[in-house]
């Protein structure tokens, strides 16, 4: 018998909908029954990909017994933390104070109004001796707690709400007393580097977390005068890190050797062995890390990973209506990563024994395997891009027969707005830089779509909605990321659509600019510094918060940041100024004791202290030297626009740096002095 999340339209709350637990989807209907039964809400967050979300409702949510302890004594509510992100934080934040560590499957008990009193993440069905305690007796310890001591553990919710409430008011000052120092940045870089590893690549141990927004930070910071004049050792320090780093992650198993695209991470420190989930935002992320490291040293094996990349996201992700999807699960047929790995006799039955040996070889496919059962998760030991390259048919056979003869993952169709904009970033970068204006063209069609099916001019504002289902339209009202990441999106195909249509950046801007003014209004904070999460129209659970930490993407501050220097730079509009000026100070503690935390914002100031470029150029020039100019120059941010006739240039050329803008000139090797 199904139950309430029959009809949703989110592929995790439909993983759910045959549960015997009463689940409830998110809403004003969970709460009434809460308040009416006298019962605490039990608010359970996860998502469609999750293999740890799968393993507990299996064990636990689709058990008669558990299920009806659950029934019995609480008001039980799924959540797709994909769709309500502003759920999910309030609630991770919570676990965390509460456990000092959170992770999905996330469930929290919770008072009747919302406010969280408890919570945990993975609870086992029964004692396995592991030091964790069984999901029924949690369940009966805290309804025993709420009907005895209710006090008490209302005392424990205003606590937290008012920690939560206090943490957001901390964050709009970052702790820092003084304003905004440039020098800040250098400390950051020399922190974030102070804890790379030197031998496998990222930060830290297991488990790795590719860190594209750190490395794009050291990259934008790596080409300033500051680094690449005034300090040598950095410069060959960032050096170091980044290409250590891209060149380990595209070595080994948390990319996908055979079909493109990264998985979530690596469970080790080698980046061997990945959770096996692929999920858009990663990819979106990593494309624009590699082809920023291609742009500084044209590695053809970076090159190849963009492209494997995006053919993936193509073939995989693509979706009818113009945008892209979500996410692929991490198992398949109940086992993760199954889809993926590989036994030696297999793959010599697919291409045959005589290239099978070169493959096996070239990619770690041993009899004794480096996974379960002795299956191997190919990576790439093969130090020479040419024996990789001779591959490149055996890797496409393998590719074809896993796709034919094998259960793939689960796919979550939902298209997320904030993820899709993140591509659509990414491709339009990487077509130009890459001559593949078939990228930037889908790019576009992407964000034309994002523009047509999601946004609305609601009394005089450009609203946004947050996700979009292809059989039901869009839904749920946009947070501040997507706003953010939205705006950036059309920045950065008003930077290079001229090269293809002549004119039209001036649309995405414009579109851009609608964005960021809705965002400054809806989420802005008369009081303080920085933007919430939830516009002001919003219903918020708990607490309305600000997010200033990048997480898997990153927070909406800090992609504010982005659009506000880019906007200035093209308009010179004193509100974008004032409103990153008032943002850096926010910054400034994270920078000195959490820089890689606050990476994607750093980059943004990074940005804006170099300068943002804009060439302009007269409608009847021929672009393609200065395109050409641009792909054999390290990444920076740089918009070309083709002046109207209208209004024409003195010279062919004119570059802009931040406020400061060149004499025309018809001379492009004046162009590429300066830039």
């Amino acid at each position: 018998m199904q139950n309430r999340l029959s009809d949703e339209n989110s592929l995790y709350l439909l993983q759910h909908a045959d549960n015997p637990v009463d689940w409830y989807p998110w809403g004003p209907d969970a709460f009434a029954a809460a308040e009416a039964s006298g019962k605490p809400l039990l608010v359970s967050i996860g998502y469609s990909a999750c293999h740890w979300c799968h393993v507990m409702a299996h064990e636990c949510f689709e058990d008669d017994y558990i299920a009806k302890l659950m029934n019995q004594h609480f008001i039980c509510v799924k959540v797709d933390r994909e769709e309500r992100p502003d759920v999910d934080q309030v609630y991770m934040e919570a676990v965390q104070m509460i456990q000092h560590h959170g992770g999905w499957p996330l469930n929290v008990f919770c008072l009747p109004d919302g406010r969280p009193f408890f919570g945990g993440t993975y609870f086992p069905p029964e004692d396995r001796g592991q030091g964790m305690i069984p999901w029924p007796q949690v369940l009966m310890r805290i309804s025993d707690h709420y009907k005895r001591s209710k006090k008490e553990l209302i005392e424990n919710a205003e606590a937290i709400q008012k920690n939560i409430m206090a943490g957001t008011q901390a964050a709009t000052t970052g702790g820092a007393s003084g304003e905004w120092d440039n020098q800040q940045l250098i400390q950051a870089a020399l922190g974030i580097c102070g804890n790379h590893d030197d031998q496998y690549g990222g930060f830290g141990g297991a488990p790795k977390f590719p860190p594209a927004m750190t490395l794009n930070f050291l990259q934008a910071l790596r080409r300033s005068s500051a680094v690449e004049q005034g300090n040598t050792d950095l410069a060959q320090r960032i050096d170091t890190v980044t290409h250590v780093t891209l060149k380990a992650m595209a070595h080994g198993g948390i990319y996908d050797q055979f079909g493109g695209g990264f998985a979530r991470y690596s469970v080790d420190a080698h980046w061997l062995i990945p959770h096996f989930e692929k999920m858009l935002y990663d990819n979106a992320l990593l494309i624009d890390a590699y082809t920023r490291g291609w742009l500084d040293n044209h590695s053809p094996l970076y090159a190849a990973v963009v492209e494997e990349t995006i053919a993936w996201i193509e073939r995989e992700m693509s979706a009818d209506c113009g945008g892209f999807y979500s996410a692929l699960d991490a198992d398949s047929e109940g086992e993760e990563g199954r889809y993926y790995v590989w036994t030696p006799e297999e793959v010599d039955a697919v291409i045959g024994l005589s290239e099978a040996r070169s493959l096996r070889a070239t990619y770690n496919i041993t009899t004794e395997g480096n996974f379960e059962h002795g299956t191997s998760n190919p990576s790439l030991v093969e130090a020479d891009f040419e024996v990789r390259q001779q591959l490149t048919q055996a890797r496409e056979q393998l590719r074809l027969h896993r796709e034919k003869e094998r259960v793939a993952p689960g796919k979550d169709t939902k298209l997320n707005t904030a993820w899709n904009c993140m591509l659509i970033r990414s491709m339009a970068d990487a077509g130009f830089y890459f001559d593949r204006p078939d990228w930037l063209e889908r790019a576009r069609e992407a964000a034309d779509f994002i523009w047509d099916r999601l946004t609305k001019t609601v009394e005089g504002a450009v609203r946004i909605k947050a996700v979009y289902y292809e059989a039901k339209g869009a839904s749920i009202d946009g947070f501040l990321h997507d706003y953010a990441l939205a705006a950036d999106a059309f920045l950065t195909l008003a930077s290079k659509i001229d090269w293809l249509d002549a004119g039209a950046a001036a649309t995405y801007q414009q579109r851009a600019q609608a964005l960021i003014d809705t965002a400054l209004d809806f989420f802005g904070d008369q009081h303080g510094v920085g933007y919430y999460f939830t516009a002001k129209d919003t219903e918020t659970p708990v607490a309305r918060r600000k997010e200033w930490f990048d997480n898997a993407t990153p927070s909406g501050n800090s992609v504010m940041l982005h659009a506000l220097s880019a906007l200035y730079a093209l308009t010179g509009d004193g509100r974008y100024i004032t409103e990153l000026n008032a943002m850096r100070p926010a910054f400034s503690d994270y920078a000195l004791k959490v820089a890689s935390g606050v990476a994607h914002a750093l980059e943004a100031i990074t940005s804006h202290a170099i300068g943002v470029q804009v060439i302009k150029v007269n409608a009847e020039v021929d672009l393609v030297p200065l395109v050409s100019l641009l792909r054999d120059k390290p990444w920076r941010r740089c918009f070309i626009q083709v002046v109207s006739d209208e209004t024409p240039l003195k010279a062919k050329y004119q570059l802009c740096v931040g406020t400061e803008c060149q004499l025309p000139t018809d001379q492009i090797n004046e162009i590429a002095a300066l830039l």
